[in-house]
């Protein structure tokens, strides 16, 4: 077995599934080469990163791509002060992530680079074709070994994001992640949350793979919002001292924990409300608790496994 694959196998006890995946990005980072990750929301980029850093046994270090990210805040700069006192030294310039991963050999995680400032993006095309920074009055600062930037992105059309230049796409490796199936969500949602049961776990994980498909939203939730879906009923159920299948718990976990992820398309008179109450139905049982029910608060409707049509 390689060094390789043996890295690959211990990233299952932080990653669930994204077999492929990891052994993509391995295989490049091991090639020597930067990855660019692309994929929506809450599809375990960052997780993976993490993880495959840990292995490797080198630093992190994380970037949040924002438009306010400009080269100073990337790269560092000369403390103002002390510059005042000492002059444009070496020993008084704070390094930025991008120095600090270059100077250690570290991975530079860059999330959501195509929200970055082009001005911006030039540094890092820089620095993964030299190997290289160049600071004024600092001078030149070479790459150590291990040093590789992996960027993430989500789809381009998302709010806020615009189209990462050929420049980027040339110096990366490219690998997708789109979301993982419903087992794989499954035992993710199971290793975050503690008391949940079977039938819920599978209807909360159902009813959130719904609304990506749903004909009236134009934008679905991630896992993220199964298992926020799930933590919320377990604290509801024992604040109301309620069965953990009672619908007003499932209900309102639901509404709570989807209605700030999802976007209703333009033209749809429903609310989003409305829209994610007839996913519950489907997942959670249609019947309300008025008294034309069995009366236990069970879900009674669809199951997680056989829903409705």
């Amino acid at each position: 077995m390689t060094d390789s694959t043996r890295l690959v196998a211990s990233l299952g006890a932080t990653v669930v599934g994204r077999r492929r995946e990891s052994e993509l990005v391995v295989a490049a980072l091991a090639a020597g080469r930067h990855v660019l990750l692309e994929g929506p929301p809450g599809t375990g980029k960052s997780t993976l990163l993490r993880a495959v850093a840990d292995s490797f046994g080198i630093g992190f270090e994380f970037v949040e791509g924002t438009a306010e990210l400009t080269p100073a805040r990337l790269v560092g700069h000369f403390d103002p002060a002390l510059v005042l006192s000492e002059g444009y030294r070496p020993e008084v310039f704070v390094d930025g992530p991008l120095l600090r991963a270059v100077r250690d050999g570290s991975l530079l995680y860059v999330e959501e680079i195509n929200r970055v400032p082009e001005e911006t993006l030039n540094v890092l095309v820089t620095v993964m074709s030299e190997r290289e920074v160049t600071v004024p009055r600092l001078g030149r600062v070479v790459a150590a070994d291990g040093f590789r930037l992996v960027a993430a992105m989500n789809p381009f059309d998302a709010i806020g994001t615009a189209r990462i230049s050929g420049a980027v796409y040339d110096r990366v490796c490219r690998v997708a992640m789109g979301y993982q199936d419903g087992a794989d969500e499954a035992a993710i949602v199971e290793r975050r949350v503690e008391g949940v049961s079977t039938d819920l776990l599978a209807a909360a994980v159902g009813a959130v793979r719904d609304t990506r498909e749903h004909a009236d939203l134009r934008s679905g939730s991630s896992v993220r919002g199964a298992i926020d879906l799930c933590a919320v009923a377990v604290e509801l159920a024992t604040m109301r001292s309620l069965p953990l299948t009672d619908r007003s718990v499932t209900l309102d976990a639901l509404l709570v924990a989807l209605s700030g992820r999802v976007r209703v398309r333009e033209g749809v008179s429903a609310s989003v409300e409305d829209i994610l109450t007839s996913i519950w139905m489907r997942w959670f049982g249609a019947e309300a608790d008025d008294g034309s029910g069995d009366g236990s608060g069970k879900v009674t409707g669809p199951t997680a496994t056989h829903p409705a049509g």
